[in-house]
């Protein structure tokens, strides 16, 4: 069994709001449908690391949702800046149950244990943002992280992913890399990043964790495969 992993998929197949419009994504669709049956089998997992549907409730995801239940493995969501459909996690898994996604699971507070493994993550936040609220904000993701990794009980390995870029070149946001380094985190995938934004990729090892950009567009509308998982 293998892991991917790919964020920002921006589906809109029960909105009017195409991705398609802007550069770099006319036809992704086809595409991304295309890698993924290529690569993932039916028992691999796919971590979907935020922004996964343009939805403005949760109802309103049936279409992007039953697009995802019909491709192959087990995908966890993580909740991005655009997934505004995102409510309570007994709500969005009674949602899923009574429409029968049952390939579909929420990562929220809690972990994705596979063996030895544990998949953990939070949205995150912007660093950047020195108001009062966005401090409260950040605070409170690295709390949900936190939970996560705690979430992994014995686990020997953890896996962090988070929506918003944990670090940019020469700043990151220290609470939630405190976190990491707590739990021993070595690899963190993130996504967020489009267009000419992801020229700004931290993408390699800073102070002992490993980063990789998985927006949609940054790795060319294809999953991207972790290490051997076990």
């Amino acid at each position: 069994m293998a892991v991917f992993v790919i964020g920002d998929l921006h589906l809109s197949l029960g909105t009017n709001k195409p991705m398609d419009v802007f550069p770099g994504w006319d036809g992704y669709l086809p595409k991304l449908e295309t890698n993924w049956r290529t690569l993932i089998r039916p028992e691999d997992t796919v971590l979907l690391a935020g922004d996964t549907s343009w939805a403005m409730n949760l109802q309103d995801t049936r279409a992007d949702f039953a697009f995802l239940q019909g491709l192959p493995g087990q995908k966890w969501l993580l909740k991005g800046n655009h997934d505004y459909w995102w409510t309570t996690t007994r709500k969005m898994e009674n949602f899923l149950q009574t429409n029968g996604f049952d390939s579909l699971h929420i990562l929220h507070n809690n972990a994705c244990l596979i063996g030895q493994t544990a998949l953990c993550g939070t949205r995150g936040w912007p660093f950047d943002d020195a108001a009062a609220q966005g401090e409260k904000l950040m605070a409170r993701e690295a709390g949900r992280l936190r939970m996560s990794l705690q979430a992994a009980g014995e686990a020997s390995r953890r896996i962090a992913f988070l929506h918003y870029p944990p670090v940019y070149p020469g700043a990151s946001a220290k609470e939630l890399i405190a976190v990491l380094q707590e739990f021993g985190v070595t690899e963190c995938y993130y996504g967020h990043l489009h267009g000419k934004s992801i020229r700004f990729a931290v993408q390699g090892d800073v102070d002992g964790i490993r980063y990789r950009l998985i927006s949609a567009d940054g790795l060319g509308f294809c999953p991207y495969k972790l290490d051997e998982i076990g």
